[in-house]
């Protein structure tokens, strides 16, 4: 299957899965009720089809991402997580939240998204100047640690029970009663953000053949490392910021697509992005099928997705290496 296949055929899948989305619920809604101008109709377009177009964005966002990060750290077990720009994000949100900021519907994604930008410039003042990737990785585990550790601070002297269950509840991820604002707000640095990984695409596929060699091609790892902040940054930071922390997609989605591309990254960001868009919105479908009394929250689902996936792919590297 050449590349543009494969791209033609996850548009298809993320088309259909977009469709069932739009049906899917406690109640569904077939197709010829979606245009007549009734509670059906409104349902639709005010409340499901930006909860998908929000889906597809944060899918996208985190595959693309995943896929970037495996290929910079050059490790198939990376996360978007690791450069705590989603803890900076998540730590935003959460002051909002725990201040009462977030009366208002924009005010929660702005404090996230001011957090992920915090994040961003902590890390780059943290890594230095030299572009090495030890240095990088260790900064992101350190801004993780504590970023986290001040989001349970917050929990704990939260100012009412109501407040923390809030966060909390936030924490865990959704696409509940998403928005065409929340859209409207997402897309412009979605596409920023994945146009910068997207550019560093080339320079991504030299550094498969290690560091020094990547520098003796001349790639500039400052300049690649500035990239990988902006793309993974404001593609991670923004998915945050209007569906809370959603985990594995990252993860997971660039091991399902690699066999179909191979395994250079270059190849592997855009197939990525569609196969996270798709994952997200189907994931989305599933948990409001469910027959629980409440619906329960797409991050939850997506660890309980994710979990078996990731120990079957360390399984798998231990008898690789044994």
């Amino acid at each position: 299957m050449t590349a543009s296949q494969l791209r033609i055929m996850l548009l298809l899948v993320l088309a259909s899965a977009i469709l069932l989305s739009l049906m899917a619920g406690r109640h569904w809604i077939p197709f010829h009720q979606w245009l007549g101008g009734d509670l059906p109709s409104l349902v639709i377009m005010q409340l499901r089809l930006p909860r998908a177009v929000v889906g597809v964005l944060v899918g996208a966002s985190l595959g693309m991402a995943g896929a970037a990060m495996q290929g910079y750290l050059r490790n198939p077990l990376a996360d978007p997580g690791l450069f705590g720009i989603s803890s900076s994000a998540a730590l935003g949100a959460v002051i909002s939240l725990y201040f009462g900021y977030a009366v208002s519907a924009l005010l929660l994604p702005m404090f996230a998204l001011l957090g992920a930008g915090c994040g961003m410039a902590m890390l780059s003042i943290l890594a230095g100047r030299s572009g090495s990737l030890t240095l990088f990785t260790l900064s992101g585990v350190i801004l993780s640690s504590l970023t986290g550790a001040l989001t349970s601070l917050l929990i704990s002297l939260a100012p009412t029970p109501f407040a923390s269950s809030e966060i909390v509840t936030w924490l865990m991820g959704a696409l509940v009663d998403r928005s065409w604002e929340d859209a409207r707000l997402a897309l412009p640095l979605t596409g920023i953000g994945m146009a910068a990984l997207l550019w560093a695409g080339r320079s991504l596929d030299a550094l498969t053949l290690g560091e020094a060699t990547a520098r003796s091609l001349g790639i500039n790892m400052r300049h690649l490392q500035y990239l990988m902040l902006a793309g993974v940054g404001l593609t991670v930071g923004s998915s945050v910021a209007i569906a809370g922390i959603i985990g594995f997609v990252g993860l997971v989605v660039p091991h399902l697509v690699r066999p179909l591309v191979g395994s250079q990254p270059s190849a592997l960001l855009i197939p990525s992005a569609l196969a996270g868009a798709v994952l997200v919105v189907l994931a989305d479908s599933l948990v409001r099928i469910l027959p629980s009394v409440s619906e329960v929250r797409l991050g939850i689902a997506m660890a309980v997705l994710g979990t078996p996936f990731f120990l079957a792919l360390l399984f798998n590297m231990r008898r690789e290496i044994a």
